[in-house]
């Protein structure tokens, strides 16, 4: 499977504008005060309700743009798909690594940190042998990253990106929010280290449920020019590597290639 990269002028964007996000609700909330002033409670409560269930959607949805601009698939009509591998690196990342070179692809690892610094030489493996890193955070507080605060999201990234940059010598340009939930605090540490998020368009929920003929199809299904394909490694199930395996050999099938787009 060949690996072209691509080359896109507007795919890395970081948030610009990191709290417009406080404007936008502050003005809600305006908004809900004089609605529930002039016509009461039965046009109020229903309004705040539904300015409440947006933050929510913003929080949980990870293609969500509502607090800062979010990749969720490539512009290209071509068979091309970027293959994305989270939570590592792992006890499975040089296996994961020997099947990418058996099926000649490529793909971007979102790191976490903590694990990157008890496996510093698997990090580094990583782009030796040509592939992409990604900022995953720095300890994958998976319950509770939707809902950090402003301090412990900013040091989560932060961290992971000082780590990685020391552990590996190259700063990563994507970043990858725990389970794919961002919370308006994302959006500052990201532009303050240049990072655009990352979320995708097939997923087999390949991090929780182990069997891989249901998860290869389930990706299967999601298939489709430009796609970005979430995968993980590592997970306790044990069959991360079959399931990788299994999507590696639908893509050359079904004629698909796997890009690793650079940052413009």
């Amino acid at each position: 499977m060949t690996t072209p990269e691509t080359q896109h002028r507007v795919l890395h964007r970081a948030p610009r504008h990191p709290h417009a996000w406080f404007w936008l609700l502050s003005a809600s909330r305006v908004g809900v005060a004089v609605l529930w002033w002039q016509f009461g409670w039965r046009v109020g409560l229903p309004v705040m309700l539904a300015s409440h269930l947006v933050l929510v959607w913003g929080t949980l949805v990870p293609q969500s743009r509502l607090f800062s601009p979010v990749l969720s698939r490539l512009p290209t009509r071509e068979k091309q798909v970027w293959l994305t591998i989270d939570d590592g690196p792992s006890h499975e990342t040089e296996a994961v690594l020997d099947l990418l070179d058996r099926h000649d692809a490529k793909a971007t690892f979102f790191l976490v940190a903590d694990r990157a610094a008890s496996h510093p030489e698997l990090a580094r493996e990583i782009l030796r042998r040509g592939h992409g890193i990604g900022n995953h955070s720095r300890s994958h507080r998976q319950a509770w990253f939707w809902a950090l605060g402003p301090r412990q999201m900013g040091a989560e990234i932060d961290q992971a990106q000082s780590a990685l940059r020391d552990i590996t010598g190259q700063s990563p340009r994507w970043f990858r929010a725990v389970v794919g939930m961002a919370n308006p605090f994302v959006s500052a540490p990201l532009k303050r280290n240049g990072l655009a998020r990352v979320a995708w368009s097939a997923r087999g929920f390949d991090g929780v449920r182990g069997e891989p003929k249901q998860v290869v199809e389930r990706i299967t299904r999601q298939l489709h020019p430009g796609a970005i394909v979430l995968l993980h490694e590592g997970a306790p199930h044990g069959n991360n590597l079959a399931i990788i395996e299994g999507v590696l050999e639908t893509m050359r099938e079904r004629g698909y290639v796997c890009v690793v787009p650079e940052p413009a």
